[in-house]
């Protein structure tokens, strides 16, 4: 057990020094990696996609199922289905990890329209508690 052990710190030290020296291999493996990654990525998105639209179509079948089985039920029992407003298809909430990110000059809009507001709020303060204040505001 103990040269189990002592052979991993070894071999996990020994590794750690041939990384930082290069390994030894070719140094155009950093093209290779970036492919292999990107090609990974790219799979990794199209099986999150696939899980995705099988969890959506087997809910849908269930829903289905689970509709007969009370329009069954309504049947039997002579139930009116109650009426309900049908919406013209409802859209899909998208996935919030997919979201169109805001560009930077949509993020300084946002910021300068803040800023403005902020500004527009104070100066409207400060002038109705200017008015308060003035003596003439009799005439007014």
């Amino acid at each position: 057990m103990a040269a189990f052990i002592a052979k991993q710190m070894v071999g996990n030290q020994l590794s750690a020094v041939k990384d930082a020296a290069g390994g030894g291999g070719d140094g155009g493996d950093d093209g290779d990696d970036k492919e292999k990654a990107e090609e990974e990525e790219r799979e990794r998105q199209e099986a999150i996609r696939e899980a995705e639209d099988r969890r959506k179509e087997k809910h849908r079948k269930m829903e289905e199922e689970r509709e007969k089985m009370r329009q069954d039920i309504r049947d039997k029992y002579n139930i009116k289905k109650k009426e309900e407003i049908v919406e013209a298809a409802p859209q899909e909430e998208p996935n919030p990890l997919m979201r169109k990110k805001k560009t930077p000059e949509e993020l300084a809009a946002e910021a300068e329209q803040e800023e403005l507001d902020d500004f527009t709020t104070k100066l409207k303060k400060r002038l109705s508690d200017a008015f308060k204040n003035c003596p003439l505001r009799n005439l007014f």
